[in-house]
């Protein structure tokens, strides 16, 4: 660890994960922490238990704004645990000067995922700081849901598993980065931002046999993968050209040296699923219209414990390792 913290140890990959073992679960462990789920699971299993902070610069981009990626956030996370979002906490730190008008426009957001999740704000904080003391705008959502599914969890995947996106990837970080840079896209490049609980039901009231979930938020598909490698000790062998990308976020790649993978994404997730259930939860998925490139994109293997390995289309290998470096800070 570095003496002092760094923009990279709030990146989602690497350095994130160094800075959560070697101080935060160093000091706080216990059995349910080390499960490094989306979200606790209390209660005997009858619900989920999440908490996330909110720092996303610009406020407002294409698609959604910190209002709503607030209750996106927090509510996918305990969908990705099969739970039905209920009950959230609502904490905000304003700068002093902060516009009332723009303050009113992301609680109205938050409002309106709200109704969509079907839960409710049921207790909050609000600070007032002088200007300087914070970028305009923070917030902190807590959660809590209903378990529908139990059993959903990232350390219980095996190589009767294969391994699905619901959308195509990296959309989020694009539109963040294209925002921030004053990039003009001719495009209708937006964030994939969006409450996951309806996929999630669409799923469960399916029956199908949902292994694992998680939501590929900051490091992207390539620290979903990681981390799900290293937590079920497999090998995850994913194909290149199954991952979906747009032509936007591939142009934006290009030109400045990102990898899709390694993009945050607010409204796509990741899925282990048994093998005899992927098709028809891939038939399921598509029936979602933001979900067009839902694909099937790996299987999980016993070659390379805990590593992911890239199949390309040229018949070659490589591993796709955790993200690293500062990446893109303030995403979310």
């Amino acid at each position: 660890m570095n003496k002092t913290i760094t923009l990279a140890n709030g990146n989602g990959g690497e350095e994130n994960n160094e800075l959560i073992s070697k101080v935060f679960y160093k000091h706080f462990k216990n059995d349910i922490l080390e499960k490094s789920e989306d979200a606790a699971i209390i209660q005997g299993g009858e619900l989920a238990f999440s908490t996330d902070s909110f720092t996303v610069s610009p406020l407002f981009f294409a698609g959604a704004d910190i209002g709503k990626l607030a209750v996106c956030g927090t509510c996918n996370d305990l969908a990705m645990m099969g739970a039905k979002p209920k009950y959230l906490t609502c904490s905000v730190i304003i700068e002093e000067g902060f516009a009332t008008r723009d303050l009113e426009k992301i609680v109205k957001s938050m409002k309106r995922e709200l109704e969509i999740n079907g839960a409710i704000v049921v207790s909050g904080d609000t600070k007032v700081v002088p200007k300087g003391s914070v970028d305009k705008i923070f917030i902190n959502t807590t959660g809590i849901g209903e378990v529908t599914k139990k059993g959903i969890s990232s350390n219980s995947i095996t190589t009767n598993d294969v391994i699905l996106v619901n959308r195509d990837i990296g959309c989020h970080g694009a539109t963040i980065f294209a925002a921030r840079e004053g990039i003009e896209m001719s495009s209708n490049l937006k964030s994939d931002c969006t409450s996951l609980y309806p996929q999630v039901k669409a799923l469960i009231d399916a029956d199908i046999n949902i292994t694992a979930l998680r939501d590929a938020t900051r490091g992207g598909l390539s620290a979903v993968l990681n981390e799900w490698s290293k937590q079920s000790n497999v090998c995850i062998e994913v194909e290149e050209n199954s991952i979906p990308v747009s032509d936007e976020v591939n142009g934006i790649c290009e030109m400045l040296g990102f990898e899709p993978g390694a993009l945050a994404n607010e409204g796509t997730f990741v899925l282990a699923i048994d093998k005899n259930d992927a098709q028809k939860a891939l038939e399921i998925l598509k029936t979602f219209e933001a979900n067009t490139m839902a694909s099937i994109i790996g299987k999980v293997t016993d070659t390379h414990l805990q590593k992911v390995v890239l199949n390309s289309a040229y018949g070659t290998q490589r591993f796709l390792d955790t993200p690293t470096g500062e990446l893109l800070p303030r995403i979310c």
